[in-house]
């Protein structure tokens, strides 16, 4: 399976010492340099399973850019690329630019529910606590709701 990410989902995960997750769920990860110039702002260590590959269009990704950040026009570029499986994306923008691509993302909230489907966590709505309180992560509470009822738990 080929996964591309965007820098939200790996930075959140890394933030609260669930990256592993990922790993677990992918086996690997491919980020561009954006993305890898991003993470290492805010994390001292990029995981091993982490492969850094270039995106072959710059023209493609300087097009994106007038929609959305350099990181987010670099992982579609290079998802679209490598006809990846899934790209790790929670911007909204990015999410439907990704899919208008023809793109199958996941965020976050979908890791979580694979995770915990895998018995990989314990709980999907102690993970989505972590990250509003440790990595900032914001989510309506409409959508929280949702992902903590599909995973069979309650809301806190």
């Amino acid at each position: 399976m080929i996964v591309v990410s965007d820098t939200s989902c790996i930075s959140n995960l890394l933030t609260i010492g669930h990256a592993a997750l990922l790993k677990d769920i992918f086996s690997e990860v491919i980020i561009p340099p954006a993305v890898e110039r991003e993470l290492r702002r805010f994390h001292q260590a990029i995981p091993s399973f982490v492969r850094l590959v270039v995106p072959q269009s710059s023209v493609g990704v300087e097009a994106l850019v007038r929609e959305v950040d350099r990181g987010e026009a670099e992982a579609i570029c290079l998802a679209r690329e490598l006809r990846a499986d899934r790209l790790l994306i929670d911007e909204k923008r990015g999410r439907a630019i990704a899919q208008r691509e023809g793109i199958q993302v996941i965020g976050i909230l979908g890791i979580l529910l694979i995770a915990k489907n895998r018995d990989l966590i314990r709980s999907v709505a102690t993970s989505i606590e972590r990250l509003e309180k440790e990595a900032g992560f914001r989510l309506s509470t409409e959508v929280k709701r949702a992902a903590i009822a599909k995973a069979g738990e309650n809301l806190k």
